[in-house]
């Protein structure tokens, strides 16, 4: 793992999923992958299409602690088929697994429910993501400032990592191809 994260790729890295502290978007410690930022679902499953690719998703508390999941094989399925994520392998740098019972889940959007909940999730939980009957992962959720339970499950969480109501500093989702 230290390869991926700290040598020079060799190929195009694309970052799926930058949050930070709203006072600190620098991208400098991003600098040496080489990477597009914020790709759309379509993109990324024309990229995971063409190539076998690996994700890797770094995270940060407010106490600067820092830890990261890398899945060793990571693809998104067309729309027609919702945008299904299928990964597999994965390599614990301390975050532990929140997204592996997700896989062969349908991107879930505020318009667009497709997870297995009798609710939608991304409108109960102010997020669109892969959700099955909801979350242990949420990304995409509000920005919120490390732990706050005034509102269920709708901030940037890492369950598995830091317990459901602590919303991240930080989080960042990156693939590239296998090398």
């Amino acid at each position: 793992m230290k390869l991926l994260r700290s040598q020079p790729s060799s190929g195009l890295q694309r970052h799926l999923q930058p949050r930070y502290q709203p006072t600190q978007r620098s991208l400098h410690h991003l600098s040496h992958w080489n990477y597009v930022c914020c790709s759309g679902l379509e993109n990324v499953f024309h990229l995971t299409q063409r190539k076998k690719s690996e994700l890797l998703i770094d995270m940060e508390d407010f106490e600067g602690n820092k830890s990261y999941v890398h899945y060793t094989s990571f693809c998104v399925g067309p729309e027609s088929d919702g945008y299904r994520l299928h990964l597999t392998g994965i390599t614990n740098g301390g975050a532990g697994d929140s997204l592996s019972h997700i896989s062969g889940q349908k991107f879930s959007t505020f318009d667009k429910d497709q997870d297995t909940w009798e609710k939608n999730c991304a409108q109960t939980f102010i997020a669109g993501f892969w959700f099955s009957d909801c979350h242990s992962a949420n990304p995409n959720g509000v920005y919120r400032w490390g732990a706050d339970n005034s509102l269920y499950a709708i901030g940037v969480e890492w369950i598995s990592w830091k317990g459901r109501g602590y919303s991240l500093k930080a989080i960042s989702m990156k693939i590239r191809p296998v090398q």
